[in-house]
């Protein structure tokens, strides 16, 4: 009863953390140059985007029904997929992030980030011209049917009804499960809360800090993180019901460590739900 009480206590003192999160300041922290530079091939972004085409394009992932599990207030990790899936649901915990979301799906102007060269960089990848990334943009506001509020704490973390019977086909995640856990094992848990939502044999693709205790997700806003090692990674996939199909690892060159996070390194994941 007492374990039980002290993982309540963990999740809900991560859930207060989030109550100042400043989607615009986070923005400006982690997508923009350096770590965002499309000209550099070393730069956080562009690696994070390689990975995600590469994934979605390889032959082995299909279906109707992708799923951004914490969308945050961004965009990026859903940019190849949406060429692959006729439907995207986008989710995220705070209303504040899902606002942001919102604004950018009806095209009302008011985004704290412009996505073009996002866009651009992602059309680049497919083999198409940069030029053409307002028929990406239009693909995604066609493909995004829903943006959803999610607790990956819960063993039914998004509303059953949002959902088909079977699941989803493949499941996006980026930054999301390490930075609202308060714990390893809280981590591990999540992973499996998440798989229940994904189909047997469906896809996920997880992208995740290496070594990070702490963010800024505002000025002042400190939030801790679970520090992860790329075993750790791997054994938790395990034993949430996922075979590892690859994992990718990116490496801070200096110039990448800002003072927003103390973050050593990336880790791509592309897994099979068992």
């Amino acid at each position: 009863m007492m374990e039980e009480k002290g993982k309540e206590n963990g999740i809900a003192a991560m859930a207060a953390c989030y109550q100042k999160f400043d989607p615009a300041a986070y923005l400006q922290y982690n997508y923009t140059p350096p770590r965002a530079d499309f000209s550099r091939k070393d730069s956080i972004v562009p690696w994070k985007l390689a990975c995600l085409h590469r994934a979605f394009t390889e032959g082995d992932v299909s279906g109707e029904l992708l799923v951004d599990i914490g969308s945050g207030p961004t965009l990026y990790q859903v940019m190849s997929g949406c060429e692959v899936f006729n439907k995207l649901i986008l989710t995220d915990f705070l209303e504040i992030n899902r606002q942001e979301l919102r604004r950018w799906l009806r095209d009302e102007g008011g985004c704290s980030l412009d996505w073009t060269p996002y866009l651009e960089h992602a059309c680049k990848l497919e083999g198409r011209r940069p030029s053409a990334w307002p028929e990406k943009a239009s693909r995604m506001r066609r493909v995004i049917t829903d943006i959803l509020p999610v607790d990956v704490h819960c063993s039914q973390p998004i509303a059953a009804e949002s959902l088909p019977v079977a699941g989803a086909d493949c499941l996006v995640s980026c930054f999301c499960l390490e930075s609202v856990s308060p714990d390893l094992p809280a981590f591990t848990r999540a992973l499996g809360h998440i798989g229940k939502l994904l189909r047997p044999g469906g896809h996920l693709m997880l992208i995740g800090a290496l070594g990070e205790s702490y963010y800024f997700g505002g000025p002042g806003v400190r939030i801790p993180v679970v520090p992860l090692n790329e075993a750790q990674v791997c054994d938790s996939l395990k034993e949430s019901g996922y075979t590892l199909i690859r994992l990718e690892v990116y490496t801070l060159p200096q110039d990448m460590q800002v003072g927003v996070d103390d973050v050593t390194g990336v880790f791509f994941a592309k897994a099979k739900k068992d």
